[in-house]
């Protein structure tokens, strides 16, 4: 007898489709295991942009102040060079509403002062002019004289020569008288005669050596008021010179207060300027920190953020320094953001939805404070672009992609173990070519 229970729990008798699933599913799986398969590295990171000016600035107040009026809010969206806020002076050296014109009035004053000067200068130098040229005349003067002088001093060197040769001849006739009048031949009147004309010859010898040395006294008297004539114009010189001197000194310092002055009065227009600050760049203002009117506001204190509105995006994502290796510049990568919806097959790269395309520009070389090397990634414009409405620091992933290998390989790799085949490897032969 046949037990029911049995036709329904064995099926021996009754046919089976469980070989043909097995058989196809094995068949699946071997397939499957050979589909190309996509080696990658995942990352994390954020939104940022390349150039220093796209970042968000600090709006920063240049001198302090008191806070007179503001002509935005949170949230605004402004253009380069519209007004932020109006301040006014709080320091005592700046107070006075007149403080440039006045300090303009004391270049003017400089000035005048530096003109007297100059004019004084011009005084002086005619001065050293007149008193050189009556130096050179009073010298050519005592000159012209010492050379009358000299003249008549060999004139009179001349006459002594031709007195002493009269002379001489009056003593040698009155010796000859003498010796005639002592044998006879003369009487005493000729001898008498004889000898009041060697006391006139001998008198004339006098005369003339008295010439001579007055003529001698006048030259070194003529001298030695030259020697006075050129100590006395030095001196007036060298006072003259000396007045000229102090004279450009003080032109030199003037034009240095001058100087100071103007600086001064640029640096006080240049400040009132400031007292309007404006916004850098086009952008939205943001993280206002001063609540309201009459608040004293700081040197170089921020006083808000404003984020530009031209963005030229990119993404920092970082590696691991175990994956930093497999990673170069001009590596493709895809990429993912917060809040835009994707599926990712990690794998197979181009069936993912959602994803945006980038390329590898720059990796740096230290270690950022994570522990993980940043690589930044720029838009692959030559794919699908990124989204326009994304904001500097919203979250992004990113895919590195490496070498397409089967599946099997893959699977086998992981168990094992082994890091992802280099993406430079395949690159290389590209490269030769």
């Amino acid at each position: 007898m046949q037990l029911k229970s049995l036709e329904n729990i064995y099926h021996i008798n009754k046919k089976s489709n469980v070989a043909k699933w097995f058989l196809f599913t094995f068949l699946a799986f071997v397939f499957i295991m050979f589909l190309p398969w996509t080696q990658n590295i995942k990352t994390q990171g954020n939104v940022n942009t390349l150039f220093q000016e796209q970042r968000p600035q600090k709006l920063n107040s240049p001198i302090p102040g008191r806070i007179i009026k503001w002509y935005v809010k949170n949230g605004d969206v402004v253009k380069k060079g519209d007004t932020i806020l109006q301040i006014s002076e709080i320091k005592e050296d700046y107070l006075d509403p007149l403080l440039v014109e006045r300090t303009q009035e004391q270049v003017q004053a400089k000035k005048g002062v530096r003109e007297y000067y100059n004019a004084k200068i011009s005084t002086t130098e005619n001065q050293i002019a007149a008193i050189t040229a009556s130096k050179d005349l009073k010298l050519n003067q005592i000159k012209i004289k010492i050379a009358q002088l000299q003249n008549k001093l060999k004139a009179e060197q001349a006459e002594l020569t031709a007195v002493n040769n009269e002379l001489k001849i009056a003593q040698d006739q009155l010796n000859r008288q003498n010796k005639m009048y002592e044998e006879g031949l003369v009487s005493l009147t000729q001898l008498q005669q004889r000898n009041v004309s060697y006391q006139n010859a001998l008198a004339k010898k006098t005369s003339a050596e008295n010439k001579l040395a007055q003529t001698q006294q006048e030259i070194a008297a003529q001298n030695i008021e030259q020697n006075a004539v050129i100590q006395e114009y030095t001196e007036k010189l060298s006072k003259t010179e000396g007045d000229r001197f102090q004279s450009m000194g003080q032109v030199a310092g003037s034009t240095g207060d001058i100087a100071k002055l103007e600086n001064q009065v640029a640096t006080y227009k240049v400040r009132k300027g400031l007292y309007y600050i404006l916004a850098t760049q086009d952008g939205q203002i943001t993280q206002l920190t001063k609540a309201g009117i009459g608040e004293i506001v700081k040197d170089a204190e921020t006083i808000g953020i404003i984020v530009p509105k031209k963005i030229d995006y990119i993404a920092e994502i970082y590696v691991k320094p175990v994956d930093l290796p497999l990673i170069r510049e001009n590596q493709k990568v895809m990429l993912t953001f917060d809040g835009f919806p994707a599926i990712v097959f990690s794998g197979w790269p181009n069936s993912s939805y959602g994803t945006f395309s980038g390329k590898i520009i720059a990796i740096e070389n230290s270690i950022s404070e994570n522990g993980l090397f940043k690589a930044i990634v720029a838009e692959d414009k030559t794919q699908k672009r990124w989204p326009p409405n994304m904001k500097i620091g919203t979250g992004s992933s990113g895919i590195a992609i490496l070498n397409d290998v089967p599946i099997w390989y893959e699977i086998w790799r992981n168990i094992n173990g082994f890091p992802p085949d280099y993406y430079q490897v395949n690159t290389q032969k590209n490269e030769k070519k």
